[in-house]
């Protein structure tokens, strides 16, 4: 079971800040590049669907999965507002057989969820179940490569000192967490029949800012999602990101 339900009030009063505009914005824009318009796509651990609504106003048919009846509301009432119609189920992870039968998908994304399950290897597993031939899977994980990063950049040197020691960490949620390295995720990957396509690092400039800042006004934010594009796709710096975005392909196709 996810740990996320914690933290849950919490994440819904802070979604409009830049923090988490920054790494919608990205992942966003990553998909865009490997999920073409019109495939059928299953969000697990959906949220307030912005990524679901973003590929389905590309043709994409969306489903969404989501334990939080208020996140699933959410979703809803925009997808409602914007004429969209996903189907959403409410439920986790942990239901997909009981929500989605023997269904498979062209992209299958979890984004924000492997952080707080017990068992990594498990939810991939569960996840590329649901890839169609020649889909992708789509999962964020919190970056351990990078971990002592934002307490270092915010003078926290105790903090900064404990994470290269753990990847467990408590984040701004005031939950406790799992970060995980990229050779990690890429043996369950292997495990489950998938191979990297690509990864990117996500926020690698903006991780330490407060969660109380704000989306600057008047195309301010163009500039800021520029840097954090390129630097989510080059080296060394997508090494340094909060969160790794990893997109796999089933192995041979």
């Amino acid at each position: 079971m996810s740990s996320f339900k914690a933290g849950e009030a919490v994440w819904i009063a802070k979604l409009g800040n830049l923090r988490n505009a920054i790494r919608q914005e990205l992942i966003g824009r990553q998909l865009d590049h490997h999920i073409p318009s019109g495939a059928t796509m299953l969000d697990v651990g959906c949220g307030q669907g912005t990524q679901a609504i973003r590929l389905m106003h590309r043709g994409c048919t969306a489903t969404g999965v989501e334990p939080s009846p208020e996140l699933l509301a959410m979703f809803g009432a925009d997808a409602e507002e914007a004429s969209l119609e996903p189907e959403l189920l409410l439920g986790g992870i942990e239901q997909l057989d009981e929500l989605v039968g023997t269904r498979t998908f062209d992209a299958v994304c979890s984004h924000g969820l492997l952080m707080y399950l017990p068992d990594t290897a498990r939810a991939i597993d569960t996840l590329a179940r649901r890839v169609a031939g020649g889909g992708l899977l789509s999962v964020t994980a919190k970056n351990a490569h990078g971990l002592a990063m934002r307490p270092g950049l915010r003078a926290d040197w105790p903090a900064a000192i404990a994470a290269f020691g753990t990847t467990t960490y408590r984040n701004e949620l005031g939950v406790e967490a799992t970060a995980h390295r990229l050779d990690e995720i890429e043996r369950h990957l292997e495990a489950s029949g998938f191979a990297i396509e690509s990864w990117y690092g996500i926020r690698v400039f903006n991780d330490a800012i407060s969660g109380e800042i704000n989306p600057p006004l008047g195309g301010r934010l163009e500039p800021i999602l520029e840097a954090e594009e390129l630097a989510a796709k080059t080296d060394p710096y997508r090494w340094l990101g909060s969160q790794l975005h990893i997109v796999a392909r089933r192995a041979g196709e």
